[in-house]
């Protein structure tokens, strides 16, 4: 199974647009979104071409293709605007040999993970840094954020396929970060 993770859109079309033509050329199973996907949040700038209604009407075009998690920023005058459901605070994939824990970040996060079983991933956002590490028996992974990037990262999405996760820059398609499941 191939899956792409994206995470903090906070209502960016051009975002949108190019996340959803990525998906397209890979061929990846599922499109998973950690939240935050509409509102750009009282902290945050205006993201490049703010267009929430836009950027819904875009994304429901694959609801039969995403899996998503409310985020911090994610509203229920969102959902009404969106045809797949993003209300869940947490979403789980259970893979041949592990368990996918996906959630947007502010909940649960590397320094308070949920209840898991060593080898398992925990697959957040909200930060808007990418992250791909090990940490005692538990893979902990960020995407970083297609729109709003922090720390001098470039705008990345995340990757799952033949068991390796990666962090790839939304831009010029290369790995900024990288980490196998095989461990």
């Amino acid at each position: 199974m191939k899956l792409m993770f994206a995470s903090d859109l906070h209502g960016s079309l051009s975002a949108t647009e190019k996340i959803l033509a990525l998906f397209e050329q890979s061929h990846a199973d599922w499109l998973i979104l950690l939240g935050d996907l509409l509102n750009h949040g009282p902290r945050n700038a205006l993201p490049e071409r703010y267009q929430p209604i836009q950027v819904a009407e875009q994304l429901n075009h694959y609801r039969d293709k995403i899996i998503a998690v409310r985020g911090n920023c994610d509203s229920e005058v969102d959902q009404m605007l969106l045809t797949f459901p993003i209300m869940s605070p947490f979403q789980q994939v259970l893979l041949p040999k592990r368990r996918l824990f996906l959630t947007h970040g502010h909940l649960y996060h590397p320094d308070t993970l949920p209840p898991l079983s060593h080898g398992d991933v925990l697959i957040y956002g909200h930060t808007h840094l990418p992250h791909a590490e090990w940490q005692e028996g538990i893979c902990c992974f960020n995407p970083g954020s297609v729109s709003i990037p922090k720390e001098g990262f470039p705008a990345s999405y995340g990757m799952l396929e033949n068991d390796m996760l990666s962090v790839v820059g939304l831009h010029n398609g290369k790995a900024i970060a990288e980490v196998a499941l095989t461990h």
